[in-house]
């Protein structure tokens, strides 16, 4: 199965916590009408306001490199390099069923 889900971590300079929550936001509906985004839900760490993660579901890889050439990606990621305290983060995870041996099955 090539399905997989993306954790994306971001934190923002002080004073750039709305602009990253209005940005990460904006995301969503270009991002779900995708062919192969199957979920994008960003979400605010409850003690670091300036935290944020987006959980993606993707259907492959290709959904997913298909993403990262889209004018929405891109502008986003302009914004990023200007509001961010550090680089973002990404950690690609796969469903415990979909693993054989503990080694991802792709």
């Amino acid at each position: 199965m090539s399905e997989f889900t993306l954790i994306a971590g971001f934190t923002a300079k002080p004073g750039h916590e709305q602009r990253l929550r209005d940005e990460l936001n904006a995301m969503i509906a270009p991002s779900l009408a995708e062919p192969g985004c199957l979920a994008y839900r960003p979400h605010v760490d409850a003690t670091h306001h300036n935290r944020m993660i987006i959980v993606e579901e993707w259907a492959s890889q290709a959904a997913l490199d298909h993403h990262f050439t889209t004018a929405h990606f891109r502008h986003v990621a302009a914004v990023l390099d200007e509001i961010l305290a550090e680089p973002f983060t990404l950690a690609r995870l796969v469903r415990v069923d979909d693993c054989a041996g503990g080694r991802a099955v792709t």
